[in-house]
C-alpha cells in the first residue's frame, strides 16, 4: 500500500496505493473545506494544475448540505466529480476551533453549528459515520486538537483521551468497512499524534499509537501558534517514533518554507489553506518569496505572476491584469490568483520528489530556501 522509492537522509519519496489511485508522496493536498476550493476553482482546474489529493472536511460537510446528502448522491467523489483520491479531516479541529460553546466528555462533544447554532454532537463513532457516508479515500481519526499554550497536566488528559478515541475509531470503521451498504469499504484510517510542545508527551503518544498499526499517521496540534523552530523541534523528536513505512502527515502545514524543511523530517502528506486563501487576497507565491498584487508597482507590469510557470494564469495574463481584476473585485481575479498558487504548490512537491530521487534533496533545499528569501 505505502512504498518507499528513495531515501535521502530522513526525508522519503514514496507511493501510496488507494482504492482511488496512486499518491506520489511527497505530495500537497489541496484544500476543499466543503467540496469545493474557494475561488471559483473546478474539479477541472484540479486535473490541470496537477493536483493528486483533495481535502474536504467533515464537519463542514455534516452541517452543509449534510452527509446523507452526500451518500445519497454517491458520495464525495460523484458529488464533486473528482475520481482521484480525497482525504476528510475528522471535524476535530473544526469542533475546537469554530465552536465557542463545547463540553468535552469522554464520550464526545457537545456544541453549536456555526451556521445556526443548532446543537451538534461529535464523538469518534459519529465523525467514522458521517466520513464513511462521503466515502472518502482515507479517513481521519476524531481527536482533540488541544490549545497553545496548554497546560502539562491537560495536554497529558486530553492526549490520553484521544488515544481512547482513537481505538473507538478504529473499531467503527472496521465495522462500517463491513456493511453491504459502505459506498468505499476501503475507506483508510489515519490516526494523529497530539501533545503540544511537550516531547515527552509527543513520543510517548506516537509510541502507543503506532502499536495500532495505521494505514498512516498524523502529527496534529501545530501550526497553532508555535513558532516554526519550536514545530520543526516537536517533529525532530516525533516523526522517528512513527512508523517509517508507513504515510506521515503535517497537519495545517504550511508555507513552503516550512513545507522543505518538514520534509527533511521524514514529513510526506502536508495540507494548508495558504495558498487558496492568500490568493483570494492577491498575494501570490513564486520560487523569490510572495508577492503581493495589490502594491502599486504591478500596477502596470507586464510580466506574468512568474516567468515561467505553466499555470492559467501565467500563461496567459500579466501581473497588471491580475492586479486590476483584484483591485476591480472581479472574482476572474482571485480564481487566476488561487489557481496560480496551488499550482506552484503542486509543482513545488514534483521538485521535491525530483530531488529525494535523485540523492540531492539537501542541496536542492538549501537553494530553495535561499531563493525564496530574495524577492523579485
Amino acid at each position: 500500500m505505502y512504498k518507499i522509492i528513495n531515501k535521502c537522509g530522513r526525508a522519503k519519496r514514496a507511493e501510496f496505493h488507494t482504492v482511488h489511485g496512486t499518491i506520489q508522496t511527497p505530495v500537497f493536498m489541496n484544500v476543499g473545506t466543503a467540496a469545493a476550493i474557494k475561488g471559483a476553482v473546478s474539479t477541472e482546474d484540479l486535473e490541470r494544475i496537477g493536483t493528486q489529493v483533495e481535502l474536504s472536511n467533515t464537519y463542514h460537510l455534516h452541517v452543509r448540505p449534510g452527509d446523507k446528502v452526500v451518500k445519497q448522491m454517491g458520495g464525495i467523489h460523484k458529488f464533486m466529480v473528482w475520481d482521484k483520491p480525497v482525504l476528510t479531516d475528522s471535524g476535530g479541529f473544526q469542533v475546537f476551533s469554530l465552536a465557542g460553546l463545547r463540553k468535552i466528555k469522554e464520550e464526545g462533544v457537545h456544541f453549536h453549528s456555526h451556521v445556526d447554532g443548532a446543537k451538534i454532537f461529535m464523538g469518534p463513532e459519529e465523525s467514522m459515520q458521517i466520513q464513511s457516508n462521503l466515502a472518502s479515500t482515507i479517513a481521519m481519526a476524531f481527536d482533540e486538537c488541544v490549545p497553545n499554550p496548554s497546560t502539562r497536566e491537560y495536554t497529558e488528559k486530553s492526549v490520553d483521551r484521544t488515544t481512547r478515541w482513537l481505538a473507538r475509531c478504529k473499531a467503527e470503521m472496521a465495522r462500517l468497512n463491513s456493511l453491504p451498504d459502505t459506498i468505499n469499504p476501503n475507506q483508510l484510517l489515519f490516526g494523529i499524534n497530539q501533545g503540544s510542545t511537550y516531547d515527552d508527551i509527543r513520543i510517548r503518544h506516537a509510541q502507543e499509537i503506532s502499536e495500532m498499526d495505521l494505514d498512516g499517521y498524523a502529527v496534529g496540534g501545530l501550526a497553532v501558534g508555535e513558532s516554526h523552530e519550536e514545530m520543526y523541534h516537536i517533529l525532530d523528536c516525533t516523526v522517528p517514533h512513527l512508523p517509517e513505512n508507513k504515510p506521515t502527515y503535517l497537519m495545517g502545514v504550511g508555507t513552503p518554507a516550512n513545507i522543505l524543511e518538514a520534509v527533511d523530517r521524514g514529513v510526506d502528506f502536508f495540507d494548508c489553506v495558504y495558498p487558496s486563501r492568500n490568493g483570494r487576497h492577491g498575494h501570490v507565491y513564486t520560487k523569490h518569496g510572495k508577492l503581493n498584487l495589490f502594491n502599486a508597482k504591478y500596477e502596470t507590469d507586464p510580466r506574468p505572476i512568474e516567468e515561467g510557470c505553466g499555470c492559467p494564469a501565467c500563461t496567459r495574463y500579466s501581473r497588471a491584469y491580475i492586479r486590476h481584476l483584484l483591485k476591480a473585485k472581479e472574482m476572474l481575479g482571485m480564481r487566476l490568483a488561487v489557481l496560480h498558487n496551488l499550482y506552484y504548490y503542486n509543482h513545488l512537491m514534483e521538485d521535491i520528489r525530483l530531488a529525494i530521487e535523485e540523492d540531492r534533496y539537501a542541496s536542492f533545499k538549501e537553494e530553495a530556501l535561499y531563493q525564496l528569501t530574495q524577492g523579485q
